[in-house]
């Protein structure tokens, strides 16, 4: 997806309570900003605490007048979980990326047995956002040696689809995370890279 000086590219990232979603959002927007962009920024905290949605939205740009991504206009979406890939589906405009994590989170009305998760959750993936890409985002973060960077792994496929130069990154990064995480931050963020397939 391509960004020109007078557009405004919107992005959203969703998943649950726990999964790094507002850090991965303040590493997009410091790496907008670092590329000179006006950024704008907006997080929705469903039951944060108790596993319930999260959704962040990032929206950069020349010039931002707000920061909600209006439903069909997102050009890239980074999913923490499936379901949850599912459920924002409808943010994003025809042609959009997704970069979406493997892991499945079961929701507290799954286990109590009050709904069931979805069998077919690729499937509909497939069919709302053709243009994705599945990472098994938990496998390579144990591989690393951190499950924590399974988010950054996210974030790294995801900026397959945007154009923010590397070096923006690279500084956002520095600048969200301890020294002590910065190496294994960047390790997660170029695995996730390297492991999307974008079309575009």
């Amino acid at each position: 997806m391509t960004t020109t000086q007078t557009s405004i590219t919107s992005v959203i990232l969703v998943g649950v309570g726990g999964q790094g979603i507002l850090l991965g959002s303040e590493i997009l927007a410091r790496a907008a900003m670092a590329a000179g962009h006006e950024v704008k920024t907006n997080e929705v905290h469903g039951m944060a605490q108790r596993g319930g949605s999260v959704v962040a939205q990032v929206r950069f740009g020349r010039e931002v007048f707000s920061p909600l991504v209006p439903e069909g206009t997102a050009c890239a979406m980074a999913a923490f979980e499936i379901i949850e890939a599912l459920r924002y589906a409808h943010y994003l405009a025809p042609g959009a990326f997704a970069a979406v994590a493997q892991h499945r989170i079961i929701p507290v009305t799954v286990s109590s047995g009050q709904a069931s998760y979805p069998l077919d959750a690729e499937a509909r993936l497939a069919q709302a956002v053709p243009n994705h890409t599945l990472i098994d985002a938990a496998g390579m973060a144990q591989q690393l040696g951190n499950i924590r960077t399974a988010n950054v792994i996210v974030l790294g496929a995801l900026s397959a689809a945007l154009d923010l130069p590397m070096t923006a990154w690279r500084s956002a990064i520095d600048a969200a995370v301890k020294p002590a995480y910065r190496t294994i931050n960047h390790a997660a963020f170029d695995a996730g890279r390297d492991a999307a397939h974008v079309v575009r």
